[in-house]
């Protein structure tokens, strides 16, 4: 493609993303589609000939938007909303453009040196003190599976030389995500050595049963060093006591590692700093930008106090990838496991300059302020039981009915199209998620939102 080409395309791309983002609201959240029904359209094998950008681009619209979930609807409300920002698409697209691989200092100096200044701010946004050394991976899952891998270098170093590793073990709230537990399988623990402790009736982790737990696994012979605590858990919100956690770690020598993916970013309007009470007693953290601070997928931010550890445990480096450099040079494929590094400090650098702190804090405060409003009116309502505190952006409900009624309910809202909700089992009940945060709701969209629920609840039949 020549530079007259793409730039034709180019503003054909731009003018059709401008308008998607200006009338995402047109769409429905859900398509109506079957699985498969796509597979079906596509040809069986790829083309033996290029074919004309009119008509990849035709087929974009005809085949692939039809058959797309619209997580940037203002009224997508399940998962954690995310928002695809017209800033972070411009930063991607040069990212793109550039296709820089951050391996080495060497290989993007600017993308590397962009990288340690971008996340120095947010950890100052944060309210972190200085002494966290941070790099940008593409999920928190991801980031556990590393925190994990620095974890067990520094319990068990011998294990990568080839020595018997020790039977080492994992703790996590039973409301812990499940990528805690992956990570363990991953770094080589075993499954049945993740201990899910009991968490209390505000659905956080107890420390007391952690203390017990560990006490009793270190009788039995085997080694306690992990713990992971959350901030903000996928199914209620729920936020783990961190400073007792993490005083519990120290006396018993385990890495603490905490899970802010969601609920960290909330720590940048100073009044919900709280989230991060005790963080300061933890050895590594994850927030990820791509949730709550509205930079388009993907982009997680991991950050440890134990910058060493976490070299020593991915350091390995061949020949054709040694470089003379001074000390200050940085290279990222020294504390991670990616050799290839996209160029993603760049659409977080756009959102940081362009919306600024405090622009970041007033989104933030109006998503827990629409939150804790759409709960109100739903115990008005007496039809509805919240399940959950909130204290965050995440509304967890239920219909005073059966599962069965919830269920219907649930469904009868996402089939209309243009309210989206997730859902999730909780103390053996079918409950409702709503989880407000993309960066173009407004109040009117939780107003919506509250009518999709109140006429499907209208639909349900009496209860008995």
């Amino acid at each position: 493609m020549d530079a007259e080409e793409f730039r034709r395309f180019g503003h054909e791309v731009i003018d059709w993303i401008a308008d998607y983002l200006a009338n995402v609201r047109d769409y429905r959240i859900l398509p109506k589609i079957a699985p498969g029904d796509l597979v079906k359209k596509l040809p069986a094998s790829g083309p033996e000939q290029g074919e004309p950008m009119e008509a990849i681009l035709r087929d974009f619209r005809g085949l692939i938007l039809p058959a797309s979930t619209h997580w940037n609807h203002p009224r997508f409300c399940g998962y954690f909303s995310i928002t695809g920002s017209a800033e972070g698409v411009l930063a991607e697209a040069l990212a793109a453009a550039l296709n820089m691989n951050g391996m080495l200092w060497q290989s993007s100096p600017a993308g590397t040196e962009l990288e340690q200044v971008t996340l120095d701010w947010l950890r100052q946004w944060l309210g972190l003190k200085p002494g966290w050394f941070g790099l940008i991976l593409d999920t928190a899952s991801v980031g556990a599976l590393h925190a994990m891998a620095a974890a067990r270098e520094a319990a068990d170093p011998g294990a990568r030389a080839g020595q018997t590793p020790l039977p080492l073990t994992v703790y996590a709230s039973e409301q812990a995500h499940s990528s805690i537990e992956k990570a363990a399988v991953t770094a080589g623990i075993a499954q049945t050595h993740v201990r899910k402790i009991p968490v209390d009736a505000e659905f956080q982790m107890i420390p007391e049963e952690l203390e017990r737990v560990i006490e009793r696994d270190a009788a039995e012979g085997l080694r306690p060093f992990f713990v992971a605590a959350t901030a903000g858990t996928t199914s209620v919100a729920s936020i783990d006591p961190i400073g007792p956690i993490g005083e519990i770690a120290a006396r018993y020598g385990l890495w603490l590692h905490v899970d802010a993916a969601y609920g960290g970013s909330a720590a940048v309007a100073e009044e919900f700093r709280f989230v991060l009470d005790g963080v300061e007693t933890a050895h590594s953290l994850v927030v990820s930008p791509q949730k709550w601070l509205f930079t388009p997928m993907d982009c997680s931010v991991f950050y440890t106090r134990r910058r060493e550890v976490l070299r020593r445990a991915f350091t390995l480096a061949p020949e054709y990838l040694r470089t003379d450099e001074d000390s200050r040079a940085v290279n990222f494929m020294d504390y991670c496991l990616p050799l290839g590094r996209r160029f993603r400090a760049l659409k977080l650098w756009f959102l940081m300059r362009r919306l600024g702190r405090e622009g970041v804090a007033e989104l933030i405060r109006n998503h827990v302020s629409w939150a804790k409003w759409l709960a109100r009116q739903m115990k008005e309502d007496g039809r509805f039981e919240i399940v959950a505190p909130v204290r965050l952006s995440l509304v967890c409900f239920r219909y005073r009915g059966s599962d069965e009624q919830n269920r219907r309910l649930f469904k009868a809202v996402n089939d209309s199209g243009d309210v989206f909700l997730s859902h999730n089992v909780l103390n053996g009940r079918f409950v409702i998620r709503c989880a407000i945060g993309n960066a173009k709701t407004t109040k009117e969209d939780v107003e919506t939102t509250w009518r999709r629920i109140r006429e499907a609840a209208e639909s349900l039949p009496a209860r008995g």
